[in-house]
């Protein structure tokens, strides 16, 4: 595996990404529908919903990193964002089957399970959330990111395609750290306080190239630790006090939503958390 095509090369993890593949000793393409000043790698320009430029533009890759994506419903019209993120991941596997690329990384997103945008707020069914957790989006964004998944998993049963969709929580650079509401605990209610440093992403990203034989799959890739400095229960009990069904006792600031299978699956674990940070400021 030598050559790793990355979507949405152009953005935030998509640059950083690329930069570690290639420090890293692989060659990388980048596929998005605008260059960047920040890549020494070959640069594509294409039309993600248009089939023939993906085909093309994808020969030569042995892997996918597919980014790419309208990454929040706002902006852009609902049907849209909806169009935009479906027709873009089902180009992507389609032109992967026919060119015989049988492992494929997909960026999905923890709003697959519906709590991040919802227009009519609910709580978890229970906790810690684990990828067994039902997904219930109510807007278009999420439910672009369980339509990608459910696309992936047909892959895997035409032609045993690896498929790995990673459900990326908040992506935060390192200095993102100092203008988040810490210590406002109602910010990050909805996304249960949960993000993951960018380094970390990457690390995600590479470590799925690495696994063989997992079919199509989806994992939470989140810190390990809330993005509050309130306790787990504190926050739990004071937002959440109808969930009663919690599975694991949350010492400290252990995270709310789980990332143990993506630990167990890829090998990988959470290097990075805003506390360092604040620890090396302090």
């Amino acid at each position: 595996m030598k050559t790793i095509a990355v979507t949405g090369g152009s953005g935030k993890l998509g640059t950083k990404l690329i930069q570690t593949l290639q420090q890293q000793g692989y060659e990388v393409i980048s596929l998005d529908n605008q260059r960047s000043a920040q890549l020494r790698c070959r640069q594509v320009m294409v039309d993600l919903k248009d089939f023939g430029q993906v085909v093309s533009a994808l020969h030569g890759a042995d892997a996918i990193i597919h980014l790419a994506a309208i990454p929040a419903p706002l902006v852009h019209t609902y049907p849209y964002i909806f169009t935009n993120n479906t027709v873009a991941g089902y180009h992507i596997l389609e032109a992967a089957s026919i060119l015989g690329i049988r492992k494929v990384v997909m960026g999905s997103s923890e709003s697959s399970y519906g709590f991040a945008w919802a227009p009519t707020r609910f709580s978890p069914d229970y906790l810690p959330l684990d990828e067994e957790h039902p997904q219930q989006p109510q807007e278009c964004y999420g439910l672009s990111k369980v339509v990608n998944e459910l696309t992936a998993a047909m892959f895997d049963r035409r032609n045993g395609m690896q498929v790995i969709s990673l459900r990326f929580s908040m992506i935060t650079n390192p200095e993102d750290y100092k203008h988040l509401a810490i210590s406002k605990p109602e910010a990050f209610k909805h996304i249960l306080w949960s993000y993951v440093d960018i380094r970390d992403a990457v690390s995600a990203c590479i470590a799925s190239l690495h696994v063989e034989d997992r079919g199509a799959i989806c994992l939470n890739i989140t810190s390990s630790d809330t993005l509050s400095d309130w306790e787990s229960k504190r926050l739990l009990d004071h937002f959440y006090p109808d969930v009663v069904d919690v599975r694991t006792e949350l010492h400290g600031r252990t995270a709310v939503v789980s990332n143990q299978l993506a630990k167990d699956v890829l090998g990988w674990s959470p290097q990075y958390s805003w506390a360092d940070n604040e620890a090396s400021t302090s």
